[in-house]
């Protein structure tokens, strides 16, 4: 799977929400596209994550 450009190996398929969570990620303050779609916040625990996908997490920063 690729994540922000980068390879990334999955154990097993999983979920778009369980994925930012265990890599630390506030769900709040992301935008998330799985493979060339924004999948809205309250889709992310449907869907699901395999080694074909492409994500790109964008963070939210506060600042002027």
């Amino acid at each position: 799977m690729q994540v922000n450009g980068e390879q990334v190996t999955l154990e097993t398929p999983v979920s778009v929400a369980d994925y930012l969570e265990a890599h630390g990620f506030r769900a709040e303050r992301v935008a998330i596209e799985l493979n060339g779609e924004i999948i809205p916040r309250d889709k992310r625990a449907d869907a699901m994550l395999d080694d074909q996908c492409v994500m790109e997490i964008v963070q939210f920063v506060q600042g002027g």
